[in-house]
């Protein structure tokens, strides 16, 4: 079976994302090895756990595009959608580890958190709707 060019961009997210995963496992350690407590900062913890999550969405996602009745557009905007906003996801997590600045971006909030979040849910949800319902289409309801 030819993958199609959507399934490789999101495959190649996935392994980029993963990839990126395992260096912040690194930076992980280092803090725990080097802290009193033996801990990460909270933020590098989420960081590394969020991309290996991550990671392994995106690749539920290529399978998605793969088999979904959409044109490659659809199929593209719709899992670039939710892919966007997992790597910001991470990188906020990154910015706010390396910082330093708090254990808890919700209750330190800055102008936009909110909407950012409501963002995130639209895309991430509606996204994965999308290549959803296009499974759905080609691969249940096609006789």
């Amino acid at each position: 079976m030819e993958l199609g060019t959507g399934t490789k961009v999101v495959l190649l997210a996935a392994g980029l994302i993963f990839l990126w995963a395992l260096a912040l496992g690194v930076w992980k350690y280092r803090q725990m090895a080097r802290s009193k407590d033996h801990l990460a900062h909270p933020y590098v913890d989420t960081a590394h756990r969020a991309a290996l999550l991550y990671s392994f969405a995106t690749l539920l996602i290529a399978a998605f595009v793969q088999f979904s009745g959409w044109n490659a557009i659809v199929n593209l905007l719709s899992a670039g959608a939710s892919v966007l906003f997992f790597v910001a996801s991470i990188g906020t997590y990154v910015y706010h580890g390396w910082r330093r600045d708090t254990d808890n971006q919700f209750r330190d909030r800055v102008r936009g958190t909110t909407a950012f979040m409501i963002a995130l849910i639209v895309a991430e949800i509606g996204g994965f709707f999308v290549l959803l319902l296009g499974f759905v289409r080609a691969q249940l309801l096609s006789g």
